[in-house]
């Protein structure tokens, strides 16, 4: 039998997509399972993967400087061609809703059956149409729950990435090689950034955030940002936040952790014993990195995008911006965060902050 599993969406979706693929090789340990992924979230399931293939295309606005729109439609014509060589018994579309791109393409390749969510009206058919989950559930469920159509109905477990070698070693060097780290009891990783508006966390917040743990706990801090200009078109950055905030910690324990790749991005959390971030891809990163995360959510599903089978404290506010989540309210879930790690009585892990 051979599958191929269809993700051409983002770093979480892809990530919370894991549990699926291992679900599938655990029914049908000699299929041929393939994954078909774009290059942007590539770099999270290139290793360790219960895979045979991962293929990779492009998406014309995530082109190259100087690459022609007309060049990776030619290189996208290519793939299909190998792929359609596969004679693939199945194609998943998975999601947890319906994807009409992801549809065009399965049947691009010439897939015998095509397995996703029951599509809208006036949509392309699938013809193994899987009914959702009766209630709400975690992005990681309704994907795995795909797996029902090829008989496997078993509940998926944690979600997991392989940081790769070469940049696992890169980063200790980094590590290594700075004077102000390495004697701290305890290391937390900072991400400061947030592709939504809502999700982004002042400057001056994260300053006290990190001298209280610091002056409470002895803590070390990596700080983690999405990097270039924050008027970048195509990735807008945070560069100038992140250097306005390292300007504030002089002298304090904080090693700037430059990333640019998702390789260096992962190998830089896997260094942390727990997380701070906001909702995002970079927390589904350190999730399957299995770290302790304290996530900030805006106006995201917090049930469908929450942190997945790791220890977790969410703040969430009634108005759905996380600029009204205080100094002081991130702080106590952080102690909260650490009390419910092993040993430890697990406390109620998502606060509706007011």
């Amino acid at each position: 039998m051979k599958v191929l599993v269809i993700r051409r969406d983002n770093i979480g979706d892809l990530i919370c997509t894991t549990p699926l693929l291992q679900l599938l090789r655990d029914g049908y340990p000699d299929a041929r399972i393939d994954l078909l992924v774009n290059d942007y979230n590539a770099p999270v399931v290139m290793e360790g993967q219960p895979v045979d293939t991962v293929h990779i295309y492009r998406k014309a606005k995530h082109r190259h400087a100087g690459e022609s729109k007309l060049a990776i439609w030619w290189q996208t014509f290519k793939l299909i061609l190998l792929l359609r060589r596969q004679r693939y018994d199945f194609a998943i579309l998975a999601g947890s809703t319906y994807s009409a791109q992801a549809a065009k393409f399965a049947r691009l390749i010439g897939a015998k059956t095509v397995v996703g969510y029951q599509p809208g009206q006036g949509a392309q058919e699938v013809d193994n149409a899987v009914s959702p989950l009766p209630s709400a559930c975690h992005h990681v469920e309704a994907t795995a729950h795909l797996a029902s159509a090829l008989a496997v109905d078993k509940q998926p477990g944690a979600v997991r990435i392989v940081v790769p070698g070469k940049a696992a070693r890169q980063a200790r060097d980094r590590l290594a090689a700075s004077m102000a780290m390495g004697r701290a009891p305890l290391r937390v990783g900072i991400h400061i950034s947030a592709r939504k508006p809502s999700q982004r966390w002042p400057v001056e917040r994260f300053e006290a955030l990190i001298r209280q743990l610091h002056a409470e706990l002895d803590a070390e801090f990596l700080l983690f940002w999405a990097p270039g200009a924050a008027d970048n078109p195509t990735h807008p950055g945070d560069d100038e936040k992140a250097s306005t905030l390292l300007s504030r910690l002089d002298g304090l324990p904080v090693l700037p952790f430059v990333t640019s790749s998702l390789d260096e991005l992962m190998a830089g959390l896997d260094l942390c014993d727990s997380v701070i971030c906001s909702d995002g891809g970079a927390m589904h990163v350190a999730n399957a990195l299995g770290k302790p995360i304290v996530c900030f959510f805006g106006g995201s599903d917090a049930t469908h995008w929450r942190p997945w089978n790791e220890p977790y404290q969410l703040l969430q506010p009634p108005s759905q911006d996380v600029t009204d989540i205080t100094v002081e309210q991130a702080t106590a879930a952080f102690h909260r965060l650490l009390l419910a790690l092993p040993d430890q009585p697990p406390p109620s892990n998502v606060v509706s902050v007011r």
